[in-house]
């Protein structure tokens, strides 16, 4: 019986990551008269949207921003949807992943704070912020083009036909592939273009000078002289590069302009020259006369349209990566190295708004129904993820004359109402899918707001959802984790040039000439990091290695109790404590309440070692018997006993019920009760489990005692014995 159920952690994520691939409605589709759905319709529905690794959600669902230039405003427009009525080749697809610069720096700075165990006030964010700046661009692509230039070296003096050669071709053809992912996205280019004229403009005599090669500019947004011309492409100039002694080099170059030229029918050769010098510096002894006052300019206006350009795409861009790193936080509760029953997560790639309209549930009952109410468990939803819930449940007050610059109230358009919620958590009381959900991001959802304000406003919030049918199955987890603070999110890109009183050009050092732009603040719905830790702790692979022994290595975590003993001290978040603590009252107030999945950034010391991750302080539903809200555990277990009991008796036959539950040494209760000194134990110290046959009406109640507190838990008894049944 140990194996009956093979997974305990399925997670279904209700969150739209890519528009343009497919998702959970469409692919159940038109379900009017039918039960379930088919073996085959489960598998493609696996296909498309299920992962078991933040690599392979972004490798499936492609999470993409589209851009294009608008003439009339002189703007990069940033799109999270694909603009239909704007032609294909004048889109540009910047991909969203771990290779994004954006994207690598708030991954980075989740495992620096991890590293470091340093708290939000006393972290330097700024060092970390600065990987966007076009200097760290610039410095990632020296990386790179080293990389290409030594690789090409290789290739370069082998002969033709040596199966080395062909090893290295294979090689050179993904970095070029990768060098060229930039050469038709302008906004791609300028940080290139920006390093350059500095490198160029700044050495001094003494330095060893590099390509001098004048600039004749004309590229999809920048003119003639290098001012900056949206959507005027001029016809193709040929400016030769100088050619070098070096033939290993004056190779390479030349396939980099091929390759260019190959990919772009509107090829121009300043982006060629730059392409060339960007990934293959020369050198080189020539001269040219640069018009310092033209460079300086253009390097100006490519500063200004950078600054204004990231400006915008970290605007558009920023819902879509906290949505990501989420998916990254869920997965990177588990550790890589560690076997066993690894987390899952379907991606549903629809809101929950559209989720949970009226004409939609069916799909997502028909669903649940073929996968949560059979005897095989492979494919069961055990979870939900819920993020970003409305936290506003009045207008504010209306300020009729704005006298200083404030806040611009963003209208979020991906938050979920409450109402919304409702809808979905009323479907999966039906099936028993447990829901984490968290309330929108910013700085009103902060650890920081929680140590000041108390946890009244969430009790508050949650109110209509309590005392509800469903209401066992509502997880509110807070406060949300802060990735990078509002205050302290500002990029110091670079300092504007200007040519000084001794006629040389020169960095300005006032300070109105840095050029900063404010990513306002980066989070992740808490929702994320409760249900991948929870799905984590299900593995007894995961427990064995936090526990080392009394972890029994068939059970799943079902009735692992966070709260209890020093558990929360051993499994712990991998996010890094964000303040110093609550204060004696504000923990006094959650102790009172017991309410919510509540996470705690405490001083803690487990084993000798000091703790500088987050734990967990309470795991509780919104069941409340008028005293305390439930712990989550409780309804895990009970699922878990009904699915092991309807699989164990075929469908709750009655003669199967009673062997079910004999002394019998053999009996799934005798072997259960064998290990109640397990960390894992279905029924630990202080259980048990009784059942109750009312024959006349044909039901069973199970009586499920959790450490004196019993759980009733009702099945309909099946009378028909194996041949009558259908």
């Amino acid at each position: 019986m140990g194996n009956t159920i093979n997974q305990t952690n399925r997670t279904l994520l209700m969150e739209m990551l890519n528009p343009e691939k497919m998702d959970f409605l469409t692919l159940v589709g038109d379900v009017r008269g039918m039960e379930s759905l088919s073996d085959d319709k489960i598998r493609e529905i696996n296909e498309h949207l299920l992962v078991h690794s933040f690599a392979e959600a972004l490798e499936k669902l492609d999470p993409t921003v589209y851009s294009y230039f608008d003439a009339n405003s002189q703007k990069v427009i940033y799109r999270l949807e694909k603009p239909e009525t704007i032609a294909e080749e004048m889109l540009t697809r910047i991909p969203v992943n771990d290779k994004n610069a954006v994207m690598n720096m708030l991954m980075s700075m989740i495992d620096t704070k991890r590293a470091e165990g340093a708290i939000n006030v006393d972290f330097k964010f700024e060092k970390l912020t600065e990987m966007i700046s076009p200097k760290k661009v610039m410095d990632d692509i020296k990386q790179n083009r080293k990389e290409l230039q030594y690789t090409y070296g290789e290739y370069a003096m082998l002969e033709e036909g040596d199966p080395k050669k062909k090893d290295l071709a294979d090689r050179l053809n993904v970095m070029f592939e990768e060098a060229s992912a930039n050469y038709n996205n302008v906004m791609a280019m300028l940080p290139l273009a920006i390093e350059d004229i500095k490198t160029r403009l700044l050495l001094g005599e003494g330095d060893v000078k590099k390509d001098n090669t004048p600039l004749a500019l004309g590229v999809l947004s920048m003119g003639d002289d290098g001012e900056l011309k949206v959507l005027e492409a001029p016809k193709a100039e040929t400016t030769a590069l100088a050619a070098v002694d070096d033939h290993i080099n004056t190779g390479l170059i030349a396939a980099l302009k091929e390759d260019y030229e190959a990919l772009n029918e509107d090829s121009n050769s300043y982006t060629e020259a730059l392409v060339a010098r960007t990934f293959c510096p020369l050198a080189s002894t020539m001269e040219s006369g640069i018009d310092r006052k033209k460079e300086v300019e253009n390097y100006n206006s490519y500063l200004a349209f950078y600054k204004e350009s990231q400006d915008e795409f970290i605007r558009t861009v920023k819902p879509l990566l906290e949505k990501l790193l989420g998916i990254w936080c869920f997965f990177e509760q588990y550790p890589k190295k560690t076997k066993g029953m690894r987390p899952s997560m379907l991606i549903a790639n629809q809101s929950m708004e559209m989720m949970s309209k009226s004409s939609n549930i069916p799909r997502l009952v028909t669903y649940l129904n073929t996968v949560n109410a059979k005897n095989d468990f492979s494919n069961t939803v055990w979870y939900a993820v819920a993020p970003s819930i409305s936290l506003d449940q009045y207008s504010k007050m209306k300020i009729t004359r704005e006298r200083f610059k404030g806040n611009e109230a963003a209208a979020k358009t991906d938050v979920n109402s409450v109402e919304a919620l409702s809808r979905i958590l009323d479907v999966f009381t039906d099936y028993e899918v447990q829901c984490f959900f968290s309330y929108e991001t910013g700085d009103s959802t902060t650890f920081n707001t929680l140590a000041t304000e108390g946890i009244e406003k969430y009790e508050e919030r949650c109110a209509p959802l309590a005392g509800k049918a469903f209401s066992e199955y509502a997880i509110p987890c807070i406060p949300n984790f802060t990735i990078i603070p509002k205050d302290k999110s500002g990029v110091i890109l670079d300092r504007r040039m200007v040519i000084n009183e001794e006629d040389v050009v020169e960095l300005s050092k006032e300070s109105e000439d840095i050029m900063k732009l404010w990513i306002d603040g980066v989070y992740v719905g808490a929702a994320y990091v409760a249900a991948g830790l929870v799905a984590a702790y299900q593995s007894p692979d995961y427990l064995k290695e936090k526990f080392g022994k009394g972890v029994d290595p068939e059970l799943p975590g079902v009735r692992f109790d966070i709260e209890a003993d020093d558990h929360s001290l051993a499994v712990r978040t991998i996010m890094a404590k964000e303040i110093t603590g609550f204060t004696n009252s504000i923990k006094a107030d959650i102790n009172r309440k017991n309410f919510g999945f509540v996470f705690s950034s405490e001083n803690a010391v487990y084993q000798g070692k000091d703790i500088t991750n987050i734990m967990v302080y309470k795991a509780r539903n919104l069941l409340n018997d008028g005293a305390v809200y439930e712990p989550i555990y409780k309804t895990q277990v009970t699922t878990y006993i009904e699915r092991v009991l309807r699989h164990g008796t075929g469908d709750f036959k009655e003669d199967s019920i009673v062997q079910f539950f004999s002394n019998n040494p053999n009996s799934q209760k005798s072997r259960w009760l064998s290990k109640r000194e397990c960390i894992n134990a279905i029924l630990g110290r202080g259980d048990d489990i009784a059942y109750d046959i009312d024959a006349e009406n044909g039901y069973c109640t199970l009586d499920i005692t959790f450490n004196g507190n019993v759980k009733n838990l009702e099945v309909e008894i099946n009378r028909l014995n194996a041949a009558g049944r259908i």
